[in-house]
Formats: structure tokens, C-alpha cells, sequence
């Protein structure tokens, strides 16, 4: 996956998910914090260099963590010096959603839980080999979930 991919799917449609999770706004709101909402229904930002997850480089799977789904392996991580964490690829090429985004007045490509539609981020053409991507993620929109598979 490169930026051209990014771009294409930000403007011809998303992949199909792997499966679906739709929740009413109350059921989100009750199963997590303030915070976590804000970040993953209401597409907050976290402050910079507010969660230790930016430093953490052990190998594992990072997953969404309002439904779970795997959406990045830390051998992807890499350090940006955002203040958010920073990975090149996602797991796989349907678990992300690219939109559009003009807020701000920057045009940027969100990317979103393509499952259950929580906001992880942004995507930017600025990061390492092989995908020169950057995956800016919330660290609020993630959760560690155990190791990668190692062959």
C-alpha cells in the first residue's frame, strides 16, 4: 500500500470491512471514558505526547480499541516525534477507512476504523520505506493486544 493507494481509496470508496459493529451513540458512551469518546465517536484529538503508548516499541498487535479490531503491528511503529503514535501500514488493507478531511484548514486523509467507524487519525505521505506512510494515530483510539505472529 502507498499514498496513491490512500488517495484512490479516499475518493473511489473503501474496501469492504471484514465484518461490521454498530452501536446507538449511548452504548459507546457507556462503555468507555470522556476522553475516549471524544477521540473515537466525536473525532477528537488527544493532546501530543499525552500517552506513553508513543514510546512503547515492544512487538505486538495494536487494535481498535472500541471493537477490538487489529489494525496495526508494531513492527510497522516507528518513531515520528508527533507526539502520537506512528506506524506505516495497517495490518491489513480493509481494517482502515480513508475520508476526505478539510477541517482546519488543512487538507489531511482521516482514517477510521473501518468496522465499527471509530476516528484512529490521520494518514500522511511523510513516513519511512517501504510505504512512505504515516499512520498518526490516537493513542486513545488504540489498545495493545498481545504479540505478532512470529515466523
Amino acid at each position: 500500500m502507498d499514498w496513491s493507494d490512500v488517495l484512490r481509496f479516499a475518493t473511489n470508496g473503501n474496501p469492504a470491512p471484514p465484518r461490521r459493529v454498530e452501536k446507538p451513540e449511548n452504548e459507546w458512551r457507556a462503555e468507555m471514558d470522556e476522553a475516549q469518546f471524544i477521540v473515537t465517536r466525536l473525532k477528537g484529538t488527544e493532546r501530543p505526547f499525552s500517552s506513553e503508548m508513543c514510546s512503547l516499541f515492544e512487538p505486538g498487535l495494536y487494535a481498535c480499541s472500541c471493537c477490538e479490531t487489529q489494525l496495526f503491528d508494531s513492527a510497522t511503529k516507528f518513531e515520528s516525534g508527533t507526539g502520537w503514535p506512528s506506524f506505516g501500514e495497517p495490518a491489513a488493507p480493509n481494517v482502515m477507512a480513508y475520508h476526505r478531511d478539510g477541517s482546519h484548514g488543512m487538507e489531511r486523509i482521516e482514517v477510521t476504523c473501518n468496522v465499527c467507524d471509530s476516528h484512529l487519525g490521520h494518514v500522511f505521505p511523510d513516513g519511512p520505506p517501504p510505504s512512505g506512510l504515516r499512520f498518526c494515530i490516537n493513542a486513545l483510539s488504540l489498545k495493545k493486544v498481545g504479540e505478532a505472529d512470529q515466523d
